[in-house]
């Protein structure tokens, strides 16, 4: 317990620190997280590695690799900077800080009455671009988050983002009927969906390997009839933008229900790897989402333990 505490007394105490602390000193700040980061967090590193290799379809060398890892940590610090700023800034400060392109497929689909589903991959600012629709009072935004240990630090994290105005919903077993209720109730829901966290997702093919992903843009569009419109928020130098694409086709068939959520959910990646190749560097994944990954991780570990136990032998 007394771990937990101090692991969200360092978060509050940091997240205050950064609100306040002059805007020239943040780069700084965030090019000597990326640097510890990249120092401490060894099988991240391996897999981010791993990633970017897959993007580019290539075996990058070694130090333009390494490069492409240390800016995918940097863009990764300045997505934590940025998300505990956010609460502090007023909504002008928010508006200017962000464009955005396509912005007419939201719209659209907001005015059919039933909320749209944005469907996002852990690219760039995505929390930024929440608080941005929250400036306009007549969005109401939900956004499903991945619940966090220790519980302390995640319950911190869901009022952070309820005080500016976002509808939490945690990951869980009653997750579908919220968002449903979110949906019916006009609400704009943000599903971040390039990861399978539960591990029952659709099969699809990504980046050249299969893997699974979450059927829930999909399933949740089928049954309420939302539309299902793909977004990326990427970083620029002092700004984010975001592109918004045209929504994913969704039609009921004669075959079996799954099947209609596959092909949607794998339209749906296929658009997820044009926008990840746009700005591979800030697509933050850290954790294995392919099963050659696993395998990878596994003899990662094993080579670290007789490396260690070859250093201790006098």
């Amino acid at each position: 317990m007394r771990k937990f505490s101090i692991a969200v007394t360092a978060y509050r105490v940091g997240s205050y620190l950064l609100r306040r602390i002059p805007r020239i000193w943040l780069n700084p700040i965030q090019r000597f997280s990326a640097y510890l980061a990249t120092g401490v967090a060894k099988e991240k590193k391996m897999l981010v590695g791993r990633h970017l290799s897959r993007i580019y379809s290539e075996d990058l060398p070694p130090e333009q690799l390494k490069r492409k890892i240390h800016q995918t940590f940097e863009t990764y610090a300045r997505y934590w900077i940025d998300s505990a700023r956010i609460q502090d800034l007023t909504d002008f400060e928010i508006d200017s800080g962000f464009t955005v392109e396509g912005f007419e497929h939201i719209e659209n689909a907001w005015q059919t009455g039933v909320g749209p589903i944005l469907a996002l991959p852990h690219l760039g600012g995505w929390e930024w671009a929440g608080r941005w629709l929250i400036c306009s009072p007549k969005y109401k935004v939900s956004v499903v988050v991945e619940e966090q240990s220790p519980p302390e630090l995640f319950q911190f994290l869901m009022k952070y983002r309820e005080g500016f105005g976002m509808n939490v919903i945690p990951l869980g077993p009653s997750a579908g009927r919220q968002v449903i209720e979110a949906l019916k109730a006009n609400h704009v829901v943000c599903l971040l969906c390039d990861r399978d966290i539960e591990g029952n997702g659709i099969e699809v093919d990504f980046f050249g390997e299969k893997t699974t992903v979450p059927a829930g843009p999909a399933t949740l569009a089928l049954r309420t009839g939302a539309h299902v419109v793909p977004v990326a928020v990427y970083q620029r130098e002092n700004s984010h933008h975001a592109v918004v694409c045209p929504p994913i086709e969704l039609k009921r068939t004669k075959g079996r229900f799954r099947d209609d959520i596959a092909k949607a959910t794998q339209d749906l990646v296929y658009v997820f790897e044009d926008l990840i190749r746009e700005a591979p560097e800030q697509w933050h994944l850290m954790q294995p989402n392919w099963k050659s990954d696993y395998e990878a991780l596994e003899s990662f570990r094993l080579q670290r333990k007789n490396s260690l136990k070859f250093e201790k032998t006098p």
